[in-house]
């Protein structure tokens, strides 16, 4: 963050994404905008838009942070308690 910027940032939100990429056969640069919701955390990035029907449609990839929560919220995760006050 900017120095003069004192308020932390804890999530990216945009209504549209850009995609840029370089076909490996020609070099040339293509770039798209698409009318795609955007959210980024800790934890995860998620897509969110319509298909081919105009349904809503999502699309979401963990980052090793959320990956690692989800485990652990679903059981998954370590088998230890840390703070020693969730012990049966």
């Amino acid at each position: 963050m900017d120095k003069n910027n004192t308020s932390e940032l804890y999530q990216i939100t945009a209504d549209h994404v850009i995609v840029e990429v370089t076909d490996s056969r020609t070099g040339q640069v293509f770039r798209r905008t698409f009318p795609i919701d955007y959210l980024e955390t800790s934890a995860v990035v998620r897509l969110k838009g319509e298909n081919l029907h105009g349904e809503p449609s999502e699309i979401v990839f963990f980052t090793s942070f959320g990956k690692k929560k989800m485990e652990d919220l679903t059981g998954h995760g370590i088998d230890y308690d840390p703070c020693g006050t969730h012990t049966e």
